[in-house]
This record gives C-alpha cells, structure tokens and sequence, in this order.
C-alpha cells in the first residue's frame, strides 16, 4: 500500500479528520487527478469531469476539518481512486 492509499483510507475512515496533514491533503488531490492553483495559502483544486472546485487552507500544519470532509464527499461522489 502506497503513501497515497494510506492517506485515501485516513480521509475515508473520517475518524481523524482534525489529524490531517495539510501538505497530504494536497500530495492526495495531486494524486487524484486534479490541477492546483495557488493563491497566496489558497490552493485551488479542479479536475475535469467534476463541477465542485474545491479551495483549501492550511490550519498550521493540518488541514481544516470542514475540508477533509469535502474531499470526502468528492471522492465518494465521484467514485474516485488512486
């Protein structure tokens, strides 16, 4: 199991959503297929196929909760896989 199947299954367990880092957040997003913008801390997701845009920011080091939990949505949306 690669580093993003590890943070795919830590995001759709969504019994850690306040533990997420930020920087795997994004490293999983990549992964997924989707084209980052960067607006001073804004990171700005889209990907073809997929109307949602989403706009995430750090809390420090983690990512926000609310967050985690659109990109959840996304992916079983979506059906979405590394």
């Amino acid at each position: 199991m690669g580093k993003a199947d590890k943070i795919l299954q830590q995001v759709l367990h969504g019994t850690s959503d306040n533990n997420i880092a930020f920087a795997d957040l994004c490293y999983l997003l990549d992964r997924l297929g989707f084209e980052k913008r960067i607006r001073g801390d804004h990171h700005i997701y889209t990907r073809e196929g997929i109307k949602e845009i989403l706009n995430i920011q750090p809390k420090g080091n983690l990512a926000k909760v609310y967050q985690v939990k659109q990109v959840r949505g996304i992916i079983l949306k979506y059906k979405l896989e590394v």
